[in-house]
């Protein structure tokens, strides 16, 4: 069974940093192009961050081009998403996902999905 369990979320004040973790089991997720998605109180659901099964090619979300890092260690199964200068607007729930194929775009489908994990950014 395919899982994916994301950690590392919490409350920060505005400013701050946070590293998220994605921990990847049930299948070969070094394979996989893998993302990060964030849903607020009252918005859809939006991507994030992305990066390819290589790690040579990372996206971004205009919202966080230079705030936001993603990284992965397959030997790890695990993929991560550094958070620096956290604002209020990056307060959500924030979601690890996999896809088989690789990345086409922020509208991209996912194939597989985590709980996902609460950011709140306080001022």
């Amino acid at each position: 069974q395919a899982q994916l369990v994301e950690s590392g979320g919490g409350l920060v004040q505005a400013g701050a940093s946070l590293r998220l973790s994605c921990a990847a089991s049930g299948r070969t997720f070094s394979t996989y192009t893998m993302g990060w998605f964030r849903q607020a109180p009252g918005n859809e659901r939006e991507f994030v961050a992305a990066i390819s099964w290589g790690g040579g090619s990372t996206y971004y979300a205009d919202s966080v081009k230079g705030r936001f890092t993603i990284s992965r260690d397959n030997a790890k199964n695990t993929v991560y998403l550094q958070m620096n200068s956290l604002n209020l607007e990056d307060t959500a729930v924030y979601y690890c996902a996999a896809k088989r194929a690789a990345f086409g775009g922020s509208g991209d489908k996912f194939d597989f999905w985590g709980q996902g994990t609460q950011v709140t950014v306080s001022s």
